[in-house]
């Protein structure tokens, strides 16, 4: 069992008196981590698997009385699929509110936070917890440090869902799959997705500009489509926790990019599945694109996992000067340049040094990225 970074502090909030709310992005191992806290925490509990349609109907808007009925003299409960249930977030409600010495865990894939509505219901009573594909640092725990460089390289093809890296040498069928029947469910399910063809296309784009700059003007031009058709559709993205995006830093100089963005993917997988490029990366042009994505978002899930609360950049000027990362954390700068090929001599710019001169600089390599990732 590879352990989840957040199982730990789940375990802590279990019986605070709020629901556990626990999502992120189809075929995270959100399951797993559910049968595995109910088994680590030590408590009989009950399960309910929304995928079956009796337990739709028995959690749509039910009483009280039905509720503690169903739920009976369980500590923990555990909705699974939660994403399935109509106006489960008033459902929850109605737990949290009557039922006494009762843990409710609810899980479900992003759109249990776009379409669920557990926002307003549950506003003081849920405690939430997003799960990524597997961490860098999960993994290194479960595996050792040692065997993760060896791997590195197929990590970074290949990326972190759990069931591509529980399925070596079977990657790519995984992959395939997972894009096919999963990527897209969350988003295609809203009824504000009426074009499927243009989210395959806006997907390819980000892809192809990983590591740039995004202009939702080009991409509009490249797929046929207006800037705010794609900037809804990205933002669509954004929430199903498919991509996340990085603002410029600018502060102190005049020809800083102020109004600039960077796209990444949350899995490099999953970027090189929707190209349909496999290659190692001695075969590749985007190693160095491939090396910076893999970077961010294993810093972005060690951030997130560990309650880490930084502000997060790149940083550009008009003249192409640039830094790959900057990042905030209580008034002091931190920067940082990615550099995958020994072949690159990278330095951090001297106009950068000049303006903020108490900044901490560095250059994370495949040589010392641990570090940078934990």
């Amino acid at each position: 069992m590879i352990q989840r970074s957040i199982a730990t502090d789940i375990l802590l909030h279990l019986n605070k008196g709020k629901v556990i709310i626990i999502t992120g992005s189809r075929q995270t191992g959100k399951t797993t981590l559910a049968r595995d806290i109910l088994a680590m925490s030590g408590l009989n509990g009950k399960w309910f698997n929304a995928d079956e349609p009796d337990v739709r109907n028995w959690l749509t808007n039910p009483t009280s009385t039905e509720l503690k009925q169903l739920f009976g003299d369980a500590p923990l409960v555990v909705i699974d699929e939660a994403q399935r249930i109509p106006n489960i977030g008033l459902t929850l409600k109605l737990a949290v509110e009557n039922i006494n010495n009762v843990q409710v865990i609810a899980t479900g894939s992003s759109a249990l936070e776009l379409t669920g509505g557990i926002n307003e219901p549950l506003t003081g009573r849920k405690r939430e917890y997003v799960l990524y594909p597997f961490s860098y640092q999960e993994l290194s725990l479960h595996n050792s440090e040692i065997e993760e460089r060896r791997v590195l390289e197929r990590r970074i093809v290949f990326g972190l869902y759990p069931e591509v890296v529980n399925n070596q040498g079977n990657e790519k069928e995984v992959l395939n799959s997972l894009a096919d029947s999963y990527l897209f469910k969350d988003i295609l399910s809203l009824e504000k997705v009426r074009k499927p063809a243009l989210i395959e296309k806006i997907l390819q784009a980000l892809a192809f500009q990983t590591g740039s700059e995004v202009s939702f003007n080009e991409i509009g031009k490249t797929v046929g489509a207006d800037n705010q058709t794609v900037e809804r559709y990205i933002d669509l993205l954004h929430k199903v926790n498919v991509v996340f995006s990085l603002p410029s830093f600018s502060k102190n100089i005049r020809n800083e990019l102020r109004k600039s963005k960077k796209i990444y993917f949350w899995d490099t997988g999953i970027r090189n599945t929707i190209i349909r490029n496999y290659n190692s990366l001695s075969l590749r042009n985007d190693a160095g694109s491939l090396w910076e994505n893999y970077l961010m978002a294993e810093r972005m899930k060690h951030l997130r996992y560990s309650g880490n609360f930084v502000n997060s950049y790149f940083w550009r000027t008009a003249q192409q000067q640039e830094i790959d990362y900057v990042e905030v954390r209580d008034d002091q700068i931190f920067a940082f340049e990615f550099k995958w090929s020994d072949k690159e001599n990278i330095r951090i710019p001297r106009t950068f040094l000049s303006a903020y001169p108490d900044s901490k600089t560095g250059i994370v390599t495949r040589d010392n990225y641990p570090e940078f990732l934990r």
